[in-house]
């Protein structure tokens, strides 16, 4: 009898949880490929509030969003321009909520954010592609030109909306706006990756009395001076808009403020920031998470394919291709506050620095902090926060648990030590975009294994500064090893495959300790086109073995820098490194400030 009752409060029980998930059909709800789905989508989601449990699956097709009809509320997105968003998918506190696109595309026009999640637990995207009818990034493809006059003619993408000419300045249509050239960079078409020094080709008037820009027909213009030296037939150019402004306004996957987020075969297309922001959540997994072109554009997003702000638990980033995006591909790190003023009682008047960081969650109550010297970026006093009072997106006054006795003089900044993740990387590809592969800063455990990566400036930057970007955290266990970097830093030639320092301005000096802790960098294979392979300063801790560095020609080949530049740093061992086939010196450079370090059986050093 004791086992009978078991069974059915098992079978009760297992019944109930079976009973509790639900699959909705968005078929059976009229929404279907082809039309606009936009505010269809949004009364289904607002119809299941409070529901757990969720599955709202795709039928197989393209679906259309715009934003007329879309959800629209006032979002604060770090790193990204802070203003009202229309959202076309509001994943907002739900739990166990899954998005299943069944291979669809999510087609959207003109400025409509895809896909917002806030305050959810297990959260699950995938299997879909996210693309735009007009990409972001306005393309012009150099078809012919004449450097006696350093002038070009480009094709403009056109994509239905065109382009024009008003008072000497090209404009390029999109939705229902027009974007100038702003930031820019050149491209190799062949390469599909930055063009070799392509500073030279920034597009800029030379002088406004000689520069000019001429309208030739609905595809094609003429620059004259626009460029220091006359782009190559083939040039693709990338114009993204004024920044700051309306540079980054438009992600295409945001996350805040949730927990247990996964990710999984995901394509994105375009996206008018980043393809993946994610602020204060905790354990996020990305599995074949792809940010490509599409096949008639050069370029994929304006911003990084990835960016991680304050968050926690763990990042893994598996079997991902990242590339053609206008920025970094994996960008994680904690955030610096600035101490205006000290106003006693344990209480700091506190302001979020970088314009687009206002509006980020610093901390919250029972958050552990660092106070912080910002002219060293070195710690003096942990303790915890017991209150948080957000004045407005910028300032808060935060009161902690303790301060010192008799606070140091000088500027001083708070860092949350609750809020960084350990990351880990295995199986990605990251190439062919502007800036770098990864870029890391967190205090958290850190795995970067077989990866590959090729990127126009350094390939793994290992940073954090209390005075630019405001971008925190002093790594202290950090393993890169069994990675593929090819042609790394071919924007200038001066780039590392790792550079592993904290960001100083003239303002800042060296502090008595040292800033990043535990690097190892090993068994990795460099094909490079300068011999480079490790630059560090302020580090403690530093591992280089066991890597194989071989010649590649495919940029020119002579370096000035050394291999190995070695700057304030302590308990470095360089051993059995390898530099094949190079005709020109191979240098270690070790700096006198730079204490017990132990080089022995590299090969082809000199």
């Amino acid at each position: 009898m004791k086992n009978f009752f078991t069974f059915m409060l098992v079978l009760i029980l297992g019944c109930t949880s079976y009973a509790q998930e639900q699959t909705i059909n968005v078929a059976d709800y009229g929404i279907k490929p082809g039309k606009d789905v936009t505010l269809e989508i949004y009364q289904l989601i607002n119809s299941l509030k409070g529901k757990k449990d969720i599955t709202l699956f795709f039928p197989k097709g393209q679906y259309e969003f715009y934003p007329e009809n879309a959800f629209e509320t006032y979002r604060a997105v770090t790193n990204h321009d802070n203003s009202l968003k229309k959202i076309a998918f509001p994943i907002f506190n739900f739990d166990n909520f899954t998005l299943d696109g069944n291979e669809s595309t999510f087609m959207f026009h003109g400025k409509i954010v895809p896909i917002t999640v806030e305050g959810s637990r297990n959260t699950t995207l995938k299997n879909f592609t996210i693309d735009w009818e007009k990409s972001f990034v306005n393309e012009l493809r150099v078809t012919e030109n004449n450097k006696e006059d350093n002038s070009f003619i480009v094709d403009v993408a056109n994509e239905k909306f065109g382009f024009e000419v008003k008072n000497n300045q090209i404009l390029f249509n999109h939705y229902d706006w027009q974007d100038e050239i702003g930031q820019n960079i050149a491209f190799d078409s062949k390469t599909k990756s930055p063009i070799w020094h392509t500073k030279d080709y920034y597009l800029k008037p030379i002088s406004s009395k000689i520069a000019k820009i001429v309208k030739i027909d609905n595809k094609t213009a003429k620059f004259t001076n626009y460029t220091k030296v006359t782009p190559p037939v083939g040039t693709v150019f990338a114009t993204y808009g004024q920044s700051p402004g309306e540079n980054r306004f438009v992600p295409a996957i945001h996350l805040s403020n949730s927990n247990d987020n996964v990710l999984n075969n995901i394509t994105v297309l375009a996206a008018g920031g980043m393809a993946l922001i994610a602020e204060r959540c905790e354990n996020i997994s990305l599995d074949k998470f792809v940010v490509t072109s599409r096949a008639d554009r050069t370029f994929s997003t304006r911003a990084d394919a990835t960016h991680f702000l304050g968050c926690k638990g763990s990042i893994k980033v598996e079997n991902c291709l990242l590339e053609h995006m206008l920025d970094d591909g994996i960008n994680v790190h904690g955030a610096y506050v600035k101490v205006e003023k000290y106003m006693g009682n344990n209480t700091f008047l506190c302001e979020t620095s970088h314009v687009q960081q206002w509006g980020f969650i610093f901390g919250e109550k029972g958050d552990e902090v660092m106070i912080m010297s910002r002219e060293t970026i070195l710690p003096i006093f942990k303790t915890e926060i017991k209150k948080v009072k957000v004045l407005n997106e910028r300032r808060m006054l935060i009161t902690v648990a303790e301060v010192p006795a008799t606070l140091p003089e000088g500027k001083l900044s708070l860092e949350n030590l609750t809020w960084y993740p350990d990351v880990y990387m295995n199986k990605n590809v990251i190439r062919e975009n502007r800036a770098r592969s990864a870029l890391i800063t967190t205090k958290g455990k850190v795995v970067i294994e077989n990866n590959y990566f090729s990127s126009q400036m350094h390939g793994i930057l290992i940073e954090g500064d209390n005075n630019k970007w405001y971008e925190s955290g002093g790594v202290q266990d950090i393993t890169i090893r069994n990675n593929i970097f090819n042609t790394i830093g071919y924007g200038n030639g001066e780039s590392y495959p790792l550079l592993a320092s904290p960001l100083f301005t003239k303002d800042q000096r060296i502090g008595a300790k040292k800033f990043h802790r535990n690097i190892d960098f090993s068994n990795n294979i460099i094909k490079s086109f300068n011999g480079h392979l490790v630059d560090a300063f302020s580090v403690k801790g530093l591992k280089i073995t066991g890597n194989i560095i071989e010649l590649s020609t495919d940029y020119p080949t002579v370096s000035t820098l050394p291999a190995i530049h070695l700057d304030y740093c302590e308990d470095v061992l360089i051993e059995k490194n390898e530099f094949k086939n190079f005709n020109f010196p191979i240098k270690i450079e070790v700096k006198e400030n730079a204490t017990s370090v132990k080089i022995k059986r590299n090969k082809g050093v000199k």
